[in-house]
């Protein structure tokens, strides 16, 4: 039987909360093994490079850049801890959770699964959250200043994961790209829709909200299936991975923690 990841007793209420909450997630996988670890280190540093981008000035709205960034943390974490405790969490959700039991799956795929669920349900969500009806347009250049954010940890996710799978530069001879092109394409592409699907959800009657954020989750969840497909090319690939869960998460979370030492 899997241990119960951290129980989170409140919603974080802080970005610091919200890292924090990630760091025991991330403990926790470390000692259990789990692939859920992948994500939340990753996540761990993304949120890292928001806090810095408020505290320098780069959003025009630093308080409500934080409290986007929190409702939005607080969707993974309520889904983490549903899951954990053997409650139904959202299918997107569901999926990547299930999927972290699997072996098969590339890291990469391992990661792309998770940004699925968090990026293409969790963003509108908390986006039309935070500026609802015609506040929406408002909170549009910090929407996209977030794209420049996250653009400057693709270079360190990439050595990161080449260091952990020698073989990921054959996803482009395999019609993929580099795992670089896959992780930029699938982040801006998928922010696209998260503003166009927020724009929806921030107009949508409160008495139908729900039915329209199951439907976005259904449609996530179908689609998180073709993220995880296995071709020859992947197989190959997966291959010469690391099965050293503990060691991948390690190095995928080096930059915070080295971030955090030297704070």
């Amino acid at each position: 039987m899997a241990t119960a990841a951290p129980s989170t007793p409140k919603p974080p209420e802080t970005i610091d909360q919200v890292i924090a909450a990630l760091e025991e997630i991330i403990e926790w996988a470390r000692n259990t093994e789990s692939r859920i670890g992948y994500f939340a280190a990753l996540y761990r540093r993304v949120t890292q490079a928001v806090k810095d981008g408020i505290s320098q000035g780069k959003f025009q709205n630093g308080p409500r850049m934080e409290k986007l960034d929190v409702i939005f943390a607080t969707r993974y974490l309520q889904a983490l801890q549903q899951f954990q405790s053997g409650q139904p969490a959202t299918q997107s959700w569901q999926l990547a959770f299930n999927t972290a039991s699997d072996s098969k799956p590339l890291i990469v795929q391992q990661l792309l699964i998770s940004m699925n669920a968090h990026i293409n349900v969790d963003l509108p969500v908390a986006t039309a959250t935070v500026a609802p009806g015609d506040q929406l347009p408002g909170l549009k250049p910090d929407f996209d200043q977030i794209n420049a954010v996250l653009a400057g940890e693709v270079g360190a996710v990439e050595q990161e994961i080449a260091e952990v799978s020698p073989w990921i530069a054959l996803l482009e001879k395999f019609g993929l790209k580099t795992e670089t092109a896959v992780i930029n394409f699938s982040i801006d592409k998928a922010r696209d829709v998260a503003w166009s699907e927020a724009s929806k959800l921030a107009v949508t009657p409160p008495d139908q909200l729900q039915a329209v954020i199951h439907d976005l989750d259904v449609r996530t969840e179908l689609f998180g299936h073709v993220v995880l497909v296995r071709t020859f090319g992947t197989r190959i690939i997966r291959w010469r991975e690391s099965n050293d869960v503990r060691h991948v998460i390690d190095v995928l979370a080096a930059p915070a923690a080295a971030k955090a030492a030297t704070a």
